[in-house]
Parts: C-alpha cells; structure tokens; sequence
C-alpha cells in the first residue's frame, strides 16, 4: 500500500493543462525533497521536476522547462506539478517520489501507484 498518491492525470489535447497532486498519508512532505517522474512506453523512467525540503528549491528538466510548475500546497502532505503547454511527448504515467535530496530515480525511496497522462489530438 503507497503512503503517496498521485491524482489529476487524464486525457488532454495539445496546449491543455492538467494539475498532479501528490498526497502523503501519515507523514508531511515538507521535510523531504520530492520528485516527479515520468514514463511513457518503451522508455525509462525520467525524471521531469524536484523539489527540495524546508528551502524549496526547485528544479525541471530541460523537455519541461518553462511549461511546468512543482509547488508545495497549503497542506504540508501535498506537492503539486501544474503541467501547461501539454505536448504529446509529456504522454506517460507520472509519479511522485520521496528522497532525502533531488536526485536520480534511485535516490528515492518511497514512491506512489502512478496516475496516467494522456495529451492527444
């Protein structure tokens, strides 16, 4: 059972925006660097933006720069990645991840089920 929980995925045409949460259950996630990833079929799993602890630093990858937004939500058991411009190329199941810093996909201990991202014409 997954102590985090991604939720928002669906289907969106090109230039849509969809908004992931990721919720914590049991703990905050304010402590710990949490990460986004993606992937899509046939390809490994990459990583698409981070976001630190208590200094809130973030970071994108180049694909999704200037497109997409990780924020910490009101509630301390919830990060977001607000995901605009929707290409096709973002198709995939994202999931969010808890590490101690952002790093690499093995950096992370505790991940969630995954909700899926379909941008399609």
């Amino acid at each position: 059972q997954s102590r985090l929980v991604e939720s928002g995925g669906g289907l969106v045409q090109p230039g849509g925006s969809l908004r992931l949460s990721c919720a914590a259950s049991g703990f905050t996630l304010d402590h710990y660097a949490i990460g986004w990833f993606r992937q899509a079929p046939g390809k490994e799993r990459e990583g698409v933006s981070c976001i630190s602890g208590s200094g809130g630093s973030t970071s994108y990858a180049d694909s999704v720069k200037g497109r997409f937004t990780i924020s910490r939500g009101n509630a301390k058991n919830t990060v977001y990645l607000q995901m605009n411009s929707l290409k096709p190329e973002d198709t995939g199941v994202y999931y969010c991840a808890v590490g101690a810093l952002c790093g690499k996909a093995a950096d992370f201990g505790s991940w969630g089920q995954g909700t899926q991202v379909t941008v399609s014409s």
